[in-house]
């Protein structure tokens, strides 16, 4: 019950500064909506200056599967057999970007730490601002009155996890690989 007291106290703190200014709120929603697409650039970018087609593919399939993991099966799952409600919707308050379904945990938050995971593989100071970025994101959907900050959280741990995972089972299987090659 503490916890539960905890999220609210959060998301009140973070949203209360919402609707109190149109350049604040047009960042918010900018992080919120339209960041995520230039992650997605930006790790196209990545794997476009990575050498050698082999690793390309390496890193685009790390990437992908991290996000197919955390996002496609993962969230999706946990949505299917848990419902929690938004914050717009338990405040009954105007979001400032359009969101449905249940709210923990995040795919948002879950799609990019898994991304995030990958590019610090790759790039160390990439995956820096990845990190950092995908963090704002997420404080910007909960200033929009989308998201609660444990789903945030939620969706971040699955994320990370997602990435270790995928990189650990496509380490191991590359090791076997070129221990079979020799």
């Amino acid at each position: 019950m503490r916890s539960n007291a905890m999220n609210q106290s959060l998301f009140e703190f973070i949203h209360n500064f919402s609707g109190r200014g149109a350049v604040l709120d047009g960042l918010a929603i900018f992080f919120a909506q339209w960041l995520p697409y230039l992650l997605v650039l930006g790790f196209f970018v990545l794997v476009f200056y990575e050498d050698g087609m082999r690793r390309k593919l390496y890193l685009f399939a790390e990437g992908a599967l991290a996000i197919i993991l955390a996002r496609g099966i993962v969230t999706t799952t946990i949505h299917f057999f848990y419902y929690h409600a938004r914050p717009f919707i338990v405040y009954g308050i105007a979001p400032l970007i359009s969101e449905s379904g249940s709210s923990f945990p995040s795919g948002h938050a879950a799609w990019f730490f898994a991304l995030a995971m990958t590019v610090w593989y790759a790039n160390r100071k990439w995956g820096i601002w990845y990190f950092a970025l995908a963090t704002l994101m997420g404080i910007a959907r909960i200033y929009a009155g989308v998201h609660w900050p444990y789903d945030i959280m939620g969706g971040a741990v699955i994320g990370v996890a997602s990435g270790i995972l995928i990189r650990w089972l496509l380490r191991s299987f590359r090791g076997k690989e070129e221990t079979a090659k020799a």
